[in-house]
């Protein structure tokens, strides 16, 4: 896949998500799993004010929060998550989020994905890249990966690209999926990046 057209026509490529602070910022991403980031900001305007503090979320009440996120999906598991990710991020690491990989593998709900955009957003901390499903769909259907586990596909775009690049990566990858080449039926032939490569006789006119 070509950067040098994904930096041209993306340049400014950053999280749509929106948050307050770091704990915010998780709360957010957590939410964000089989779900648009619009419909997690409209969730997420309402809560954010209702909760404003870890311990907010501490003493939440199970139900009232899976009522408070219910259009998010999934409201069930995400509630759990959220509300033991607030009582391990208090309890283990005095209410703040740490900055290294294999701590944040321990709070609830937190995959590779989600420690990777917190990580960089919250600390400037880049130690990979963000595999969501715009990631994946497009590193597939460029050939930057034979696989579909999220951590191996992780694995081959960190061997094909330098580390300066990973952190805004993620972001154009995902803008590129929404703007550009949707899921969705469309003339992938128009595409930026299937224009570019054709060009470079990277693939047949």
């Amino acid at each position: 896949m070509t950067l040098s057209v994904l930096k041209k026509i993306l340049p400014q490529a950053r999280i749509s998500l929106r948050y307050g602070n770091n704990w915010q910022l998780l709360v957010a991403v957590i939410l964000s799993a089989q779900c648009t980031d619009k419909k997690v900001n409209e969730i997420t305007a309402k809560l954010f004010r209702k909760y404003r503090s870890l311990d907010d979320y501490v003493r939440a009440d199970r139900q009232e929060f899976e009522r408070d996120i219910h259009s998010a999906g999934f409201y069930r598991a995400k509630t759990k998550n959220i509300l033991a990710a607030a009582k391990l991020v208090k309890e283990k690491f005095g209410g703040k989020l740490p900055k290294t990989m294999p701590e944040m593998l321990t709070i609830p709900g937190v995959a590779r994905k989600t420690a990777n955009v917190v990580l960089g957003n919250a600390y400037g901390v880049v130690l990979g890249i963000a595999v969501d499903t715009h990631v994946r769909r497009l590193a597939k259907k460029y050939g930057l990966t034979t696989h579909d586990d999220p951590v191996k596909i992780e694995r081959d775009l960190m061997a094909l690209y330098p580390k300066k690049e990973w952190f805004k990566l993620t972001y154009r990858l995902i803008d590129y999926g929404r703007k550009y080449c949707p899921a969705r039926p469309h003339d992938h032939a128009k595409c930026p990046i299937t224009l570019a490569l054709k060009k470079k006789g990277l693939l047949p006119k």
